[in-house]
């Protein structure tokens, strides 16, 4: 068995993520903010949807949950912290506490920084990483709740995690953030690598991510800042570019 997770375009830059498990059909929807693109996205892939999971409260990310409940009649998923300002919540989740997709077994991580309640979702039999606003391609999430070390520490719990996971991230930002990126770390090979291949996706019309995780920690100015102070000071610099 294995999870596949696929981009659904909506909004002017966001993404929804299509999870399916492999063994047995079972699927969920993250972040869905926009509900017929969604819908449109799950009747062409067979029309089931068995879960919506939910990263984070924020109106892009929440907006068409109650719209694709409706239609699907599936369960939600997201933070105990947050349960306050996000749709009713069938199952609120914490640090440590797990997510079932058919057979595939999902594990709950938060990661505040860009708001308090932020979590991702990790899934080990596929390695996809659902980082809502808190890792993105070669960024992260702007400090709107949270603080430096908040975002540091969670940064370090995704670091952690396999190299060969896949960051499927919530917004197309990837090639801004390669222009920061490029501005803070310009002999960095591995960036400029990166970054080649992102524009060769984008050229063609494709989404730049997911990405691979051990491409971030290369290249990523956020993963590559070694202390609080050090990703505090690339956040500043980030949110005046």
């Amino acid at each position: 068995m294995t999870v596949t997770a696929s981009p659904v375009p909506i909004l002017s830059d966001n993404y929804a993520w299509l999870l399916r498990d492999s063994s047995t059909g079972a699927t969920a929807i993250v972040d869905p903010a926009d509900a017929q693109p969604i819908i449109e996205a799950i009747e062409k892939a067979g029309g089931r949807l068995d879960m919506i999971l939910l990263t984070h409260h924020h109106g892009d990310h929440i907006a068409g949950v109650d719209e694709v409940r409706a239609r699907f009649n599936c369960p939600v998923v997201g933070a105990a912290a947050d349960r306050h300002r996000l749709p009713a919540l069938d199952q609120a989740v914490r640090e440590g506490d797990t997510v079932r997709l058919g057979s595939a077994v999902g594990e709950v991580i938060e990661t505040p920084g860009h708001t308090r309640g932020q979590i991702n979702f990790f899934f080990p039999d596929g390695a996809v990483l659902l980082s809502g606003d808190t890792l993105f391609s070669l960024g992260c999430g702007r400090l709107i709740e949270g603080t430096p070390a908040e975002m540091f520490d969670s940064l370090r719990k995704l670091a952690a995690l396999p190299g060969d996971t896949l960051v499927c991230c919530g917004h197309e930002y990837t090639e801004s953030n390669a222009r920061f990126a490029l501005a803070v770390d310009p002999g960095n090979e591995a960036l400029h690598d990166f970054v080649g291949r992102v524009e060769q996706l984008r050229a063609a019309g494709q989404p730049s991510v997911p990405s691979v995780l051990a491409d971030e920690l290369k290249a990523n100015p956020f993963l590559l800042a070694p202390d609080v102070a050090s990703l505090a000071a690339v956040r500043a610099k980030k949110d005046k570019f």
